[in-house]
């Protein structure tokens, strides 16, 4: 019960997030070109920044190991993620986006740091990290149909390839970084849901509601990405010792999230179906209350 107030809580505020973007945008404050800006600056540095900031931690063995088991679990639970939702949506590219991709940056970093404590969000680092570059490479090439977005230099390239690398050597390096930087670092990250949400609020001002509630194909998406891909990943978690229960609770947090804000960012900015990007992400979002604490409830049991 705990666990369903704080994803209401959760919820809420996400959504009053995007009434004000949604107020800004109908007052004329935002334009569609601002919030096209404001994307770009999600993606380049905000983003960024929250994959850095989650690297600025103290060294010990066992957050080494942690970080390696969360990475190779990221990889796996991606990758089945991806296979599941492109096969069930093949001449949906949007749909094939929406449903591969969760949003554990600012709907499951809040949560886990809710549930189990704010360190604990260390264990999504490189879930954040490997999703976000596989949202610019292969998400990206999905919207376009060029096969060039997965191109080596591409993704060396990218914002967050750069975020992850700097991170990296930041966490091995055992570098410390100054208060000053990390404090700046933070802020940036801290705006992340309230941009993206904004974002999502001016995506919202130009949506058919009652055509989002009739679509068919965003309750399918929903289906993949809250229910198909989650409980894969239960399966997948189980497989790793019961020492390791904080880490499986967040990742499966991660992987359990509902439809990423950055379906619709990336569809705004590669010029394709947006306000329908923007009712994957809602219809998502608000089934999410119920399907994420039955598969938490669900995990618990099995592990």
């Amino acid at each position: 019960m705990d666990l369903a107030v704080i994803l209401l809580k959760q919820i809420i505020m996400m959504f009053i997030l995007a009434g004000v973007g949604y107020c800004l945008f109908k007052g004329g404050k935002i334009s569609k070109e601002g919030s096209k800006t404001i994307g770009n600056i999600l993606i380049y540095i905000v983003l960024p920044c929250v994959i850095v900031n989650g690297f600025i931690t103290e060294r010990t063995p066992e957050k080494t190991t942690a970080l390696l088991i969360s990475m190779a679990a990221a990889a796996i639970l991606l990758l089945i993620s991806m296979v599941v939702s492109r096969v069930a949506f093949r001449k949906d590219e949007i749909a094939a986006f929406a449903g591969a991709f969760s949003n554990p940056g600012f709907f499951g970093i809040p949560l886990i740091a809710a549930v189990l404590d704010s360190s604990a969000s260390f264990y999504i680092a490189a879930f954040i990290a490997l999703l976000n570059i596989l949202q610019w490479t292969y998400g990206v090439s999905l919207l376009t149909g060029e096969k060039s977005g997965l191109e080596v230099k591409k993704v060396l390239k990218a914002p967050f390839m750069v975020a992850i690398i700097i991170g990296l050597i930041l966490f091995f390096g055992g570098i410390p970084v100054p208060s000053v930087v990390r404090q700046s670092i933070q802020y940036i990250a801290n705006t992340n849901t309230t941009l993206a949400m904004f974002v999502i609020g001016v995506y919202l001002a130009e949506v058919d509601l009652p055509s989002m509630f009739r679509r068919k194909s965003n309750y399918l998406i929903a289906a993949v990405r809250l229910c198909a891909v989650p409980l894969i990943s239960v399966l997948v978690l189980s497989l790793l010792p019961s020492q390791f229960q904080e880490l499986k609770l967040a990742v499966l947090i991660a992987s359990a999230c509902p439809v990423g804000s950055n379906v619709a960012v990336y569809a705004q900015l590669h010029g394709k179906d947006y306000p329908y990007a923007v009712e994957t992400v809602v219809i998502s979002t608000l089934l999410s209350i119920v399907t994420m604490p039955l598969i938490i409830l669900l995990a618990m049991s099995v592990w």
